[in-house]
């Protein structure tokens, strides 16, 4: 009996200390008129608390362009995903991660989270908001006689529409490095909405007068996601990361618990099978012989 104990506490050890999955890679999406530094009090954060972190450059071409170009990132990194988009980085989030498994999570920073046949232009016709007065266009030229139309935020009009709750001399810089988005961003239609797929978690910024906070209400309703609201500008990643990490972080949990910590087949559990199936006979080879031994007549 003490054989048996012995061979079986290996198999069991085995399934029920299986090492904890590595954590998700947090990708972090920025939108236009900003660039990946707009993270920067998020990635500190989530550093921290010891997951790896990548806030690659969008290069708000275009929706098909730009998601093709998110998709190759997430393509070069190993093991599970959670992915994050602000703004416009919400579109592409959606349809980067359509048909990869390895995304388990999509969060949302006032964000755009278009369905299927929708863009940001349709989107926002419906919910109105001070973005529309607030931009200026500028025709761009690029290599192989490519052409179109940027959109810059006015400087007069960055803080108020777009990070009213940031100091004025923080607006003053973000206005005169913005990134330009090509209008392309904003009118091509999505054709993939991987929301209706990924569980998903919105912050709803309700101070936001870049894309209007009933907007937002009404995208993560629809696609059922976690929600919180804050009081907060457009820009939330930067004036509250706090309250943009814990909701990632809410997110990244959620993918690690729905990743099963013994897969039903493979090595592992062959493994555990093996010696559970060892233990077995032998625990059965051990009640016969104690069942012999009862039976002997006493001398």
């Amino acid at each position: 009996m003490a054989l048996c104990t012995t061979v079986a506490a290996p198999a069991a050890a085995d399934g029920g200390t299986t090492t904890t999955a590595a954590k998700p890679t947090i990708v972090l999406v920025h939108g236009a008129f900003a660039d990946a530094s707009s993270w920067n009090g998020v990635v500190e954060r989530l550093e921290r608390r010891g997951y790896p972190v990548i806030a690659p450059a969008n290069p708000l071409r275009g929706l098909y362009s730009d998601s093709t170009y998110i998709a190759s990132v997430l393509d070069s990194i190993k093991g599970p995903l959670v992915l994050v988009g602000h703004s416009y980085g919400g579109s592409l989030i959606s349809s980067a991660a359509a048909g990869n498994p390895r995304v388990k999570s999509l969060v949302y920073v006032a964000a755009l989270m278009p369905d299927v046949g929708e863009n940001g232009m349709s989107l926002s016709a419906r919910f109105p908001s001070e973005l529309g007065t607030a931009t200026k266009s500028v025709p761009y030229r690029a290599g192989g006689g490519l052409s179109g139309t940027d959109l810059y935020l006015k400087p007069d009009k960055l803080h108020q529409v777009f990070a009213a709750d940031l100091p004025e001399s923080t607006t003053r810089i973000m206005a005169v490095t913005q990134r330009p988005a090509a209008t392309t961003a904003f009118s091509e239609k999505a054709k993939v909405a991987a929301w209706k797929h990924i569980p998903s978690w919105f912050l709803v910024a309700k101070q936001d007068k870049t894309i209007n906070p009933d907007q937002e209400r009404f995208e993560a309703k629809r696609a059922g996601s976690h929600t919180v609201e804050i009081d907060s500008s457009h820009v939330a990643m930067i004036s509250h990361p706090e309250a943009v990490t814990d909701l990632v972080l809410q997110a990244a949990t959620a993918a690690e618990s729905a990743r099963p910590t013994l897969p039903d087949t493979g090595a592992r559990a062959e493994t555990a099978l093996t010696g559970i199936t060892a233990a077995s006979l032998i625990a059965g080879a051990g009640a016969l012989l104690l069942g012999r031994r009862l039976r002997r007549p006493t001398p």
